[in-house]
């Protein structure tokens, strides 16, 4: 008698039949579970029916640990066919046991139409807090693990159970990566990266949102990293500034687009100072002169960085610590624009109005010639003032435009890389102060070929997502150090 108890997604015996044939002889399988729901009347000769409202719920998971049996779990989480490399399933097991883990996982294949494409997926840390994490689709866990999971999960959710399992499981076991490729499933979701990047704030999915927040807020406080809504005051007083506001715009090689992000903003309508500090760094497509068009204008800094060392968090750094630097600085990419010209009034007011030390606007998606594309109003609305710096931890990006009290951004200092270093301030800032929100839309997102996110491989996506997760895991650590004092 084998040792794992194998659960199946089931909607058909067409469907299940190649991958409940291919466990069937292994001999180290025991038993075949098939999760289906109610409208599934199909059943397959040697299998049991589990019967499941849908594959991610609390009580999927509590029918899992029931059959969980006293060996390992095996757990498929697509309604594909699934195939194991040569002795994959036994590798699966020797490593579970061997680095005494509670769950592992590996990297794999994607079969499309087109071909079988590599799949690596990445470590897991502390900061591994996106509901989202890429395990793939085969999971293995040590049984008991697996019901100690179980048992500790306190709330009964329709989206948010296996993620509730895996935070569980992930405070007192090892979720280990097993960087070898084991199996094959077909990939479904073809979209370029660019294109699934929005998916956690598309309107459809809010009621999983909210479930995944409270998940990882109740994780949270099991850990000691759950902040509570106390917040620094700030009084707006330190330092002397010749302006109220500077936009700053880092680019590199737009010709196509910075004069219109440029325009955007010397459009504006205040009845306060403001400049605009364009840093460039070795662009050599034409965007250097363009920027030159508008030197008359006495609100416009050229800022020439040209080194070969700086990343879009350095240029950043030089526009902060400027002279001419405002009391608060705006950002604008120089693909984008903001959306009329009161943009940096709201933002700059919003300061005042919410005491806070950085703000988070509202965008829309437009195509290069600003038609409103999906998924049309970005708002974020997964922040909130009493419970946003906790589930920032979850999410991976926070929104824009986003703008920064100066003083408290020249104490921060910016990362040195162009992704990520965004969302490692905001989470920094967002540890002792309060971020401020506008939730109506005054920026355009503009998505064209030439965006930096519109179309990554797998091996860049890999390294973003690494560094956005190395970030939580530091500042998860800082928070729980400073819960401790």
């Amino acid at each position: 008698m084998g040792t794992i108890n194998c659960f199946i997604p089931f909607a058909s015996v067409a469907q299940a039949q190649a991958t409940v044939e291919e466990l069937k002889k292994n001999e180290l399988v025991n038993k075949i579970y098939l999760l289906a729901n109610a409208e599934v009347t199909d059943s397959m000769d040697g299998c049991e029916l589990i019967r499941v409202n849908n594959l991610n719920s609390s009580s999927t998971i509590k029918s899992v640990a029931e059959h969980a049996g006293e060996g390992q779990v095996l757990l498929y989480t697509k309604y594909d066919t699934l195939k194991f490399a040569p002795f994959a399933v036994e590798r699966f097991v020797t490593i579970l046991s061997d680095s005494q883990s509670g769950m592992v996982y590996a990297d794999h294949y994607n079969v499309t139409e087109k071909g079988a494409d590599k799949a690596p997926v990445i470590d897991y840390q502390m900061g591994s807090l996106r509901d989202d994490f890429d395990f793939g689709s085969v999971l293995f866990f040590c049984a008991a693990c697996f019901k100690k999971a179980a048992a500790a999960m306190k709330a009964d959710y329709e989206w948010a159970g296996l993620y509730d399992l895996r935070l569980k499981l992930s405070q007192f076991a090892l979720i280990t990566h097993i960087n070898e490729f084991l199996y094959s499933d077909v990939e479904l979701d073809t979209r370029k990266s660019g294109e699934k990047i929005f998916d956690y704030v598309d309107p459809k999915n809010r009621g999983r949102q909210i479930e995944m927040e409270q998940a990882v807020t109740e994780h949270l406080k099991e850990i000691g990293g759950y902040l509570e809504p106390n917040f620094k005051h700030i009084e707006f007083d330190r330092g002397e500034f010749e302006v109220e506001a500077t936009v700053m715009i880092p680019v590199r090689n737009r010709i196509r687009t910075i004069r219109d992000a440029i325009k955007s903003v010397l459009s504006q309508k205040t009845d306060f100072k403001f400049n605009l500090m364009v840093v460039d760094n070795f662009s050599t497509d034409g965007t250097r002169e363009a920027i030159d068009e508008f030197k008359d204008d006495p609100r416009l800094i050229h800022i020439i960085a040209d080194y070969y060392d700086m990343g879009i968090g350095g240029y950043w750094n030089l526009a902060a610590h400027h002279e001419k630097a405002g009391k608060f600085i705006v950002q604008l990419d120089s693909d984008d624009m903001y959306k009329d010209e009161n943009t940096l009034t709201t933002m700059v007011n919003a300061f005042y109005e919410q005491n806070v030390a950085m703000v988070v606007g509202t965008y829309m998606m437009t195509d290069i010639n600003l038609n409103m594309i999906a998924p049309g109003i970005i708002d974020h609305k997964e922040w909130t003032p009493e419970n946003g710096r906790n589930n920032a931890l979850r999410i991976n990006g926070l929104g824009a435009p986003r703008a920064f009290y100066t003083p408290v951004l020249r104490d921060v200092k910016i990362p040195n890389v162009s992704y990520g270093e965004d969302y490692a301030l905001g989470l920094n800032i967002s540890r002792i102060y309060q971020i401020g929100r506008v939730y109506t839309p005054v920026y355009l997102c503009r998505r064209w070929d030439d965006n930096s996110d519109a179309s990554l491989d797998v091996e860049k996506m890999n390294r973003n997502n690494l560094y956005k997760d190395r970030v939580r895991t530091w500042e998860l650590q800082a928070r729980i150090a400073l819960n401790k004092k």
